[in-house]
């Protein structure tokens, strides 16, 4: 069993910043392949970004790709989400998400646990 719980969200201006951190509980943290995703208001679960196990490989969507930089620490059972020029169209509940795996995947539906969600919005 692994709990996420998340925070860093918040209310931020275009162009700004926020960091997402994601703590776990548990000893095997660095058994899991993790991700981030977001839901908007009348919108499905979007995935923003992954990391593999030991954090050497990391997958982006298209819309925050060279914006965003997803990070982990294994001795700190964290895994983190760098949001930069942040756009008003990256309001959303932020997710984290694990999945005992090798491999990054995309889809919401292979995740086995998930966070409660942090909100960001952003203004413009």
């Amino acid at each position: 069993q692994v709990q996420l719980v998340e925070s860093g969200g918040g209310l931020v201006q275009a162009g700004g910043s926020l960091r997402l951190s994601c703590a776990a509980s548990g000893r095997t943290f660095s058994s899991y392949a993790m991700g981030w995703f977001r839901q908007a208001p009348g919108k499905e679960h979007e995935f923003v970004a992954g990391i593999s196990r030991s954090g050497m490989n990391t997958r982006y969507a298209d819309a925050v790709k060279g914006r965003f930089t997803i990070s982990r620490d294994n001795a700190k059972n964290t895994v983190y989400l760098q949001m930069n020029s942040l756009k008003p169209e990256d309001t959303a509940v932020y997710y984290c998400a694990a999945k005992n795996s090798i491999v990054i995947v995309r889809n919401r539906n292979e995740y086995d646990y998930w966070g409660q969600g942090t909100q960001v919005t952003v203004s413009s």
